[in-house]
């Protein structure tokens, strides 16, 4: 066998293809610890902030978050026993203000426990408490994908398992959480390339409660830019699709009841906690304006026609914002990073500005802006934790003092709406300002960097 020989010329000290996509036993190693590592972490981080919201959830069945009586499983409890034990259908033979997905959520606690309202509250809380352990984990598992520092790991599962306490009881004796944790799974899977999935979460977020659907045109320039104009159709093909069986049943049947449920919605006065409302109470204080309320569409209202008028405003505001949102997601990257960020922008703009912003819809918000990387996560992160707070100030505790127009809860209110304005400005502001983008767009050439001269 002949030798082989060493050509003097082209020999180098580089190595040859196939040497450079070789690993080096000990660089081998150092990755599989290192990705082992993380896996621990992750996983540890996971299992507390899913511990940790457990661990709240029982602890605001004690104390004085145990006091309060507001509860709207009662109301659920009453749409079970329509359909249960009077054979009566929702929208057509009673009127049902809530999307078809909610109506599972009422009725199989009905099915468990039979008629004892306090079963009834024991098996929703155990499914509430489910959907916002998995939620909670799931929004950890994003946040620790984008392999942040421990603090800043430790201040998303801290957020995550201690929105119970921040927030308190009404989680209780609300259904949110269902919605909640359907539209943190439709992120997570986009993150991890499922966008199928993705879609379909959003579908059954939106039958559920409507504001996922905020998402949707966000998530349909993603999978556009990123995997084609056919994948993008097939994902809106699954969204229109799930979202249409869940109503067409209903809209057969009473489209009227449907209809009804929708613009009652649309149409409703501004809700005392609401931004809108907050103009008139801060107006009470500060020139003493008379304010008066009246009960509607399960709430309190601010009573008059400038109120209809504010709350209209309001509802342009709302798509405005939306808009907006949108658009500087369409002129910007379509990575996942900036879809989490203005994911969370939409919903918030959809509550900072919506007629009603009760208590419980900053559940919403808590696992999103946990999944916000960056600086902007962090203070994002501060803001929903801070109007949390604050909101325990009035409700549900002081509910009645804030109904009497008592400055401590009145100024409550104004803080905290204030604070989820300053959130959606500080999610929803551009990478690049909208000016320059606009210009680039109409004036390519222009705007073409110029390399400096060497």
């Amino acid at each position: 066998m002949e030798g082989a020989t060493v050509d003097p010329v082209n020999s180098s000290d580089e190595p040859d293809v196939d040497a450079r996509h070789q690993t080096n036993p000990q660089q081998a190693t150092a990755m599989s610890t290192s990705n082992e590592s993380d896996r621990r972490r992750t996983l540890l981080a996971v299992a507390f902030a899913a511990g940790g919201f457990i661990v709240a959830w029982y602890v605001i069945h004690h104390g004085w978050y145990g006091l309060d009586k507001q509860w709207d499983t009662r109301e659920y409890a009453q749409y079970a026993h329509y359909v249960i034990d009077r054979g009566l259908l929702p929208y057509r033979d009673f009127p049902l203000e809530y999307p078809p997905l909610a109506l599972p959520v009422f009725v199989i606690p009905a099915l468990i426990a039979g008629h004892y309202f306090s079963g009834y509250m024991e098996v929703f809380g155990i499914g509430m408490a489910a959907c916002g352990a998995i939620a909670a984990a799931l929004a950890t598992l994003v946040l620790a994908a984008q392999r942040v520092d421990n603090r800043r790991l430790i201040a998303g599962v801290a957020l995550v398992a201690l929105s119970p306490l921040l927030l308190g009881a009404v989680l209780l004796s609300r259904y949110d959480l269902l919605p909640t944790v359907l539209t943190v799974a439709a992120l997570a899977a986009f993150y991890f390339g499922w966008d199928r999935t993705g879609f379909l979460m959003l579908a059954l977020g939106t039958a559920a409660k409507a504001y996922p659907a905020v998402i949707v045109p966000i998530a349909a320039i993603y999978v556009w830019r990123n995997h084609g104009r056919r994948k993008a159709l097939i994902c809106l093909a699954i969204w229109a699709g799930v979202v249409l069986a869940c109503f067409l049943p209903f809209l057969i049947v009473s489209p009227h009841g449907v209809w009804f449920a929708i613009h009652g919605q649309a149409s409703r006065p501004p809700q005392i906690e609401s931004l809108g409302a907050a103009v008139f109470l801060a107006a009470h204080e500060l020139v003493g304006l008379h304010v008066s309320l009246y009960f509607t569409h399960s709430s309190d209202n601010i009573n008059g026609h400038p109120a209809l008028q504010v709350a209209s405003l309001m509802s342009v505001l709302q798509l405005v914002a939306l808009l907006v949102v949108w658009f500087v997601y369409a002129r910007g990257p379509a990575n996942r990073e900036r879809l989490l960020t203005l994911g969370a922008a939409a919903v918030c703009a959809f509550i900072a500005f919506d007629r009603v912003l009760s208590p419980q819809y900053l559940i919403w918000l808590a696992p999103m802006v946990v999944m916000v990387p960056g600086r902007r996560g962090l203070a994002a992160m501060a803001m929903v934790a801070c109007a949390m707070c604050l909101t325990q100030i009035w409700y549900p505790l002081h509910f009645t003092q804030l109904k009497a127009f008592q400055p401590l809860e009145v100024w409550a209110v104004v803080g905290r709406d204030l604070i989820l304005v300053a959130l959606f400005a500080t999610l929803a502001w551009p990478d690049v300002p909208v000016w320059r983008s606009l210009r680039r767009a109409a004036h390519p050439s222009e705007m073409r960097e110029v390399s400096p001269a060497l």
